[in-house]
């Protein structure tokens, strides 16, 4: 339904009062986003730019006028826009590219791809750490050992972290428990306008999580080979 507000006199709607309204038009609009190459970059980082774009752009919302149209176009085009950054900007522009009789050494659009925009493509849709070494190298990849670097970032969290935290930080990404497992045991109540026990709370204690995580790399010689 689409919300047509009568503005009261001397008084402005905030984003905080159609947030509701704000998350489920985003979420209409998920079948939109098909750029499922990019695995960094999911729906969910998608719907925090557009929200952010939104409030960013409030005050040019006309609030004698219907919402709903008015985010529907900005939702719309932020989701082009990205997949145009992530993806477009970037692939061989080359119409006959993947065809099997097509030489790529002797086509000037190619031959003009692989040296100004190729790299871009492959930073931008990086392998999977799956297949990075059959892929790269075929061989064993030593430089880096995962379970000795973990271990000293979950000291560092540890030390950072109130006993409290630092056991949901555990839940959330070493057990296998449920966002709503989290919210429980940290005491989140239900949100009226939400289903699930807790959620905006969880989704703040992960930003949170990160950047503790993100300053403690910065700072600290977390990354190394076991050595």
């Amino acid at each position: 339904m689409i919300l047509l507000m009568k503005r009261k006199k001397g008084s402005d709607y905030k984003y905080e009062d159609f947030s509701e309204v704000i998350d489920e038009a985003v979420s209409k609009q998920q079948y939109k986003w098909r750029l499922y190459a990019v695995k960094w970059f999911d729906f969910e980082d998608v719907q925090q730019i557009i929200k952010i774009h939104i409030a960013k752009k409030w005050h040019m919302w006309d609030q004698t006028r219907p919402l709903e149209p008015w985010i529907g176009r900005i939702i719309s085009n932020q989701i082009r826009n990205l997949v145009r950054n992530h993806y477009g900007n970037y692939v061989n522009p080359c119409p006959d590219y993947q065809l099997p009789n097509h030489s790529a050494a002797h086509c000037p659009i190619c031959s003009k791809w692989e040296k100004s925009k190729k790299a871009g493509l492959e930073l931008k849709i990086p392998l999977s750490t799956e297949d990075f070494i059959k892929e790269v190298s075929n061989k064993e990849y030593l430089d880096f050992d995962f379970s000795s670097s973990v271990g000293k970032l979950n000291i560092e969290m540890e030390s950072r972290l109130s006993s409290t935290h630092y056991k949901a930080y555990q839940m959330l990404y070493f057990e296998s428990s449920s966002e709503e497992d989290v919210a429980k045991f940290m005491g989140y109540k239900i949100s009226p306008q939400k289903k699930k026990l807790g959620y905006r709370q969880v989704k703040n204690l992960k930003k949170k999580f990160l950047q503790v995580a993100i300053d403690i790399l910065k700072d600290q010689d977390i990354i190394g080979d076991g050595s």
